[in-house]
């Protein structure tokens, strides 16, 4: 990412510790820290070890023992996106070409001029940061093409579920996922894929309760040619089209009986047959199935096959809701800032001290599917660079997750609203958030403003609204 004004990092390589001095003299006071080195060995025996991440390399071509040029061609191999700018004392275009092709990216000559030297290494810093945000681009395309969506979490209950994920997925095992609606239940199963035998096969998803039961059918095992009204040519079943992958049934506790023994029989046969024929056709695929239902409860209320429901439970993962992984939800919430931010041409690049106790604190009904929509919602709508408590407000997140919020936030009284009695607005919400802040700080206007993320001017024109705060 873009790299800041106050931590640049700049790396002087001279045996000439008056160019040292020079060049830490006239960057250090614009922001730069400047690291100095007499010779390319010590400089490349540091690279890799640093800690600290070096963002413009300055090297002498005339170095003992390792010239400046072939500094750069180690460099290179070490620290590829390192920008590197040599000096020299000489003006030579086969000396310039010839650094330019092993990689510097520019070259510039002694007695240095510091406005074209600086201009030179802003030039370099953009162009770094560029090739960091394209690389991030590269890697959100490749990602969303593939469909497959970030594994993050840190909290026992994920990471007990990650851990089963990674052990079974070599196996041919099928597998059943459990959990509530939107926590990551496909999420999951694309992992599972990407880390088995059959990555390289498709992956192919359906979700069973979105497709009506009579084409249901037709969907998971084909039909031919006039098998029913509208067949006017054959179809491949997904049950075909993930041959040597994966089949995710996403949603099968809403399977109707019918096809529930339709399924039971595939799973013990390997067999399918299309719509309206009566050849088998053996399949290959794996198969990963998930539902939000109870389905040992869906068993005895005789709504899902008990057969059925122990071949597709061989093993089973369950996904916790992320209410009950409050550590999970800002590193989430992180990830998807930066994803919408790069889709976006955004220039938000965090979340306020109110947003991230509205993140944490929030229920999360509709769990990571809710989180992921209001931060993309907030990130695409505000002009500022942080999304503060107010942007969640005004772009619709669930007013009574707010006030479980506020309820949460303190035992104080005076900052509990009765939403059940009487819905409040969104501008009431706003106003008791802020009186709880201001009491809390005991009147301090600038340091409630500085806390909850907003100016000054905003929190004054706010408690204006509010007669009882004045």
């Amino acid at each position: 990412m873009t790299t800041t004004e106050n931590n640049r990092k700049l790396v002087v390589i001279d045996d000439d510790l008056d160019t040292q001095d020079l060049v830490s003299a006239y960057f250090k006071p614009k922001g730069f820290e400047v690291i100095c080195f007499s010779d390319a060995e010590s400089a490349l025996k540091e690279s890799p070890h640093s800690s600290r991440q070096w963002d413009v390399l300055l090297t002498d071509l005339s170095l003992p023992k390792m010239s400046g040029l072939e500094l750069t061609v180690q460099m290179r191999k070490i620290l590829p996106n390192l920008p590197i700018i040599l000096i020299t004392t000489t003006k030579s275009a086969e000396t310039a070409v010839e650094a330019i092709q092993k990689g510097a990216y520019d070259f510039i000559v002694k007695p240095i001029h510091f406005a074209q030297l600086q201009i030179s290494i802003e030039r370099a810093l953009h162009l770094k940061s560029l090739k960091g945000d394209l690389s991030e681009l590269r890697e959100l395309v490749k990602t969303t093409r593939s469909n497959q969506g970030p594994i993050i979490g840190r909290s026992p209950g994920f990471l007990k579920a990650l851990d089963i994920a990674k052990r079974v997925a070599k196996s041919s095992a099928s597998i059943f996922i459990t959990g509530e609606s939107g926590t990551g239940k496909e999420v999951f199963a694309k992992f599972i894929h990407t880390s088995s035998k059959q990555h390289k096969g498709p992956f192919v998803a359906i979700n069973c309760s979105a497709i009506p039961e009579n084409l249901l059918e037709s969907e998971l095992f084909g039909h031919v040619k006039g098998a029913f009204t509208g067949a006017i040519e054959k179809k491949i079943g997904l049950f075909e089209e993930a041959e040597n992958g994966t089949l995710f049934l996403d949603e099968i506790g809403d399977l109707s009986l019918s096809l529930q023994a339709k399924l039971l029989r595939v799973l013990q046969e390997r067999k399918i047959k299309r719509v309206g024929e009566n050849q088998d056709r053996n399949i290959n695929c794996r198969i990963i199935s998930a539902t939000h239902r109870n389905l040992p409860l869906e068993v005895n209320e005789h709504r899902f096959r008990e057969d059925l429901f122990f071949r597709l439970n061989v093993i089973q993962i369950d996904i916790p809701p992320l209410r009950e992984r409050k550590e999970d939800i800002l590193p989430l919430a992180e990830s998807f800032l930066r994803k919408f931010a790069l889709e976006n041409g955004s220039h938000v690049t965090s979340f306020s001290k109110d947003a991230i106790s509205f993140l944490i604190e929030n229920p999360w009904r509709g769990n990571v599917r809710e989180l992921e929509n209001t931060v993309e919602r907030a990130v695409i709508l505000c002009a500022e660079p942080q999304i503060s408590l107010e942007h969640f407000l005004s772009f619709g997140a669930g007013l009574k997750s707010l006030v479980s919020l506020s309820e949460n936030m303190s035992h104080n009284q005076s900052f509990k609203i009765d939403y059940e009695k009487v819905l409040p607005t969104l501008d009431e919400v706003i106003l008791k958030y802020i009186e709880f802040a201001v009491k809390k700080n005991d009147g301090a206007r600038d340091k409630t403003a500085k806390e909850i993320g907003i100016d000054r001017k905003t929190l004054y024109k706010r408690m204006k609204q509010d007669a009882r705060m004045n």
